[in-house]
């Protein structure tokens, strides 16, 4: 085996080495669940996730809590005897998810240009005149430089985006801000045959946001994060083979 044939194969078991060891950090457990169900996620605390950050923002100075002697009203509260809306940690609330975004872009660009130059030197002292003993054929210095150029551009782009999720899910208040707001986290997960459903949503809200029902819409909720995806036999085959993933990523062409 020669020196180029052994380098050529120690990339080719680089590359299988590593395609294998990407590949095999799932597959033990996609091929101990063939024929089953995919499992659902346990429910835990999402505070004592290995991943949980709690949230730090800027915020304003307190302001002082006016207590009403002899008042049956409390400050904030939509319902005479008791508030319903979820404002301390534990409690639950409804997040509405509806997003309906839209994005058409369309751009073109066209440039064109076109220089021409030209130069005579008909008279340089004289000196015109010995260019043929200079150069190996006569010159004619009334054409002495003749440059030109051409320079034509054009592009164009276009971007279509259309999408729709309509949905609820339930959400847990998991920190309550110093001024107020709170940081809610919650996920869904539907399991129909052999293909699981996920959504999660988190994000900061405002009490005031919150209405009677306890129902919060999605776009009232701050730095929120909503993924919704799926686990199960269709993803798996909707998805490119590791292989074809590693390929894509690694190629140069």
């Amino acid at each position: 085996m020669t020196h180029l044939t052994l380098k050529k194969f120690s990339k080719f078991a680089l590359l299988f080495g590593l395609g294998a060891s990407l590949a095999g950090c799932n597959a033990y457990s996609r091929i101990a669940s063939i024929g089953e169900e995919p499992p659902l996620t346990r429910i835990e605390n999402p505070v004592t996730s290995k991943d949980y950050q709690p949230v730090s923002l800027p915020m304003p100075r307190p302001e002082p809590v006016i207590h009403q002697a002899s008042s049956l009203w409390r400050p904030g509260s939509r319902a005479f005897f008791k508030d319903q809306r979820a404002n301390r940690i534990g409690d639950i609330l409804t997040v509405v998810v509806k997003i309906e975004d839209k994005a058409t872009l369309n751009n073109s660009t066209s440039t064109s240009r076109t220089s021409s130059e030209e130069a005579a030197i008909t008279n340089l002292l004289g000196l015109e005149s010995q260019l043929a003993k200079i150069l190996p054929e006569a010159v004619d210095p009334a054409a002495a430089a003749d440059l030109g150029s051409t320079h034509s551009v054009d592009g164009s782009g276009a971007v279509t985006r259309n999408e729709t999720i309509e949905m609820e899910i339930a959400a847990i208040v998991t920190q309550v801000l110093p001024n107020g707001n709170m940081v809610i986290s919650g996920r869904q997960e539907v399991r129909v045959n052999f293909e699981s459903r996920d959504l999660y949503v988190t994000g900061v809200i405002r009490p005031e946001d919150i209405s009677s029902a306890n129902t919060i819409a999605s776009s009232k909720i701050a730095e929120a994060r909503v993924a919704y995806g799926g686990r199960g036999h269709l993803t798996d085959v909707q998805q490119a083979r590791y292989g074809q993933q590693l390929f894509d990523i690694i190629f140069p062409f």
